[in-house]
């Protein structure tokens, strides 16, 4: 039944694509965040649903008489270049039969990051974006929240099998970068009735990271959560919300889950860390020897015999920071770093320019929580290979569309490109503003030169 009913959904939006390209979007995210079909169990779980929808979506781009250019933001520009030093790296990579394979499925992420660029343009459309990336992971917080306390915390909370967040570690990552989201929604949402539901999905979704038993997550949301206080502006409700989550967690979880977390400050006794540590040398030894890296897979017995410290030691790479340099030496890294700067120094803009535009103030608290969330990303990330994870580079896409929303507006104009942050954007709109795309757009700007 659910194999016919996920079946029935897709091709089912396959006609709306058709005329509305920017759908095809959305469900692709769908897919790609909650991955409905990974939880039947019969035909549709090996359907390729993403490439179907992805593949519909182009050619109704290719019919549709919408103006599709890509935002050349500086994070889109960097993110291009990071991409072309990728293709790079892997025609000259160690292993280029793993390469090859591993780059094709991150190029289809990259490749539809930019057509959401293109087709994302209205802030109709970057909600909707935004309410399907939360609500999709949403259903595993929630279900993980309630089966974290059902079950004491004594099992883990696990993702769907054979998905970018399968394991423990992988969904804990992907729940801590959502729960400031969730808060955004929350706060921003027009219908009341719908509030409390969502302040309890956030609630459930922190506990359910803390419910994966990973040392990631809680490494993350330990920082998100001193983050999401800092640029709240609702201080007091954030703190409630804090001490509800961390009740419900010295309530809930068991002793074992202590003395598990309890080991991050022994690290140096446990094997695991210490394995990782062996990686992330390796990848230092690597980068140093190869500018270009060793391309994708490149974490193999062959390369820790010559670049580890203990070359009996193979394991895993665990740290997003040391995975693209490995990977892609330290050029790779330095603009996988560079992205995050930018689209986090582009975040505050975005705050800045909306403070004293009321219909436009939800994008500056969004923009605030994307921070929150790449804080989340980073600092779990540390210790997670997850360099390709396709939910942080959709807060890079969230970051441009909004930016390239604001610049049609006038509100941004010369001060992004200045780079002077701190400057008024009311000032800094340019005297010629290009067309705005809809009426209400238009009343918006009209307001703000107004007044």
């Amino acid at each position: 039944m659910r194999d016919i009913a996920v079946t029935f959904v897709v091709f089912a939006t396959l006609p709306l694509i058709l005329r509305r390209p920017w759908i095809g979007i959305i469900v692709w995210t769908w897919l790609g965040f909650m991955n409905p079909h990974r939880m039947a169990w019969g035909f549709s779980t090996t359907m390729p649903f993403a490439y179907i929808v992805a593949v519909t979506t182009l050619v109704a781009m290719l019919f549709s008489k919408e103006d599709k250019r890509i935002p050349w933001e500086r994070e889109s520009v960097v993110l291009a270049l990071f991409v072309g030093w990728m293709l790079i790296t892997t025609i000259f990579a160690v292993y280029p039969g793993l390469a090859w394979v591993q780059f094709e499925k991150v190029i289809k992420i990259q490749l539809m990051i930019f057509v959401a660029m293109m087709l994302i343009k209205t802030p109709e459309r970057l909600k909707v974006l935004v309410w399907t990336i939360a609500l999709s992971l949403a259903f595993y917080g929630v279900k993980g929240g309630i089966f974290t306390i059902l079950h004491g915390g004594v099992h883990r909370v696990q993702g769907p099998p054979g998905t970018f967040i399968g394991g423990n570690n992988e969904i804990g990552l992907a729940l801590a970068m959502t729960v400031p989201l969730l808060y955004f929604l929350a706060r921003s949402v027009s219908l009341w009735w719908l509030r409390s539901p969502l302040y309890v999905m956030t609630v459930l979704t922190a506990l359910a990271a803390i419910g994966t038993q990973s040392r990631g997550a809680l490494l993350g949301m330990g920082a998100m959560g001193l983050m999401f206080w800092l640029k709240s502006r609702q201080k007091v409700l954030v703190a409630l919300l804090a001490a509800a989550s961390v009740f419900a967690v010295v309530q809930v979880m068991p002793e074992a889950w202590y003395e598990r977390m309890h080991t991050i400050q022994s690290y140096e006794q446990d094997q695991s860390a210490i394995g990782r540590v062996n990686a992330w040398w390796m990848a230092f030894n690597l980068a140093k020897d190869r500018p270009l890296g060793g391309g994708f897979e490149t974490f193999q017995r062959g390369m820790f015999a010559i670049y580890a410290p203990d070359p009996t030691n193979v394991r895993d790479v665990h740290s997003v920071f040391f995975e693209v340099m490995g990977e892609h030496g330290f050029l790779g890294l330095g603009l996988f770093l560079l992205i995050a700067v930018m689209t986090w120094r582009s975040a505050g803009t975005i705050a800045r320019a909306v403070r004293k535009v009321p219909e436009r103030a939800w994008m500056g608290d969004l923009a605030v929580m994307v921070q929150v969330s790449l804080i989340a990303y980073f600092s779990a990330g540390a210790f997670l290979g997850m360099a390709y994870f396709d939910y942080y580079y959709n807060l890079v896409l969230i970051i441009v569309v909004a930016k390239a929303i604001l610049r049609r507006e006038g509100l941004l104009g010369d001060v992004t490109k200045r780079g002077v942050e701190g400057a008024s954007p009311l000032h800094g709109a340019p005297r010629h503003p290009a067309p705005i795309a809809s009426r209400h757009d238009h009343s918006v700007a009209a307001k703000v030169r107004a007044g």
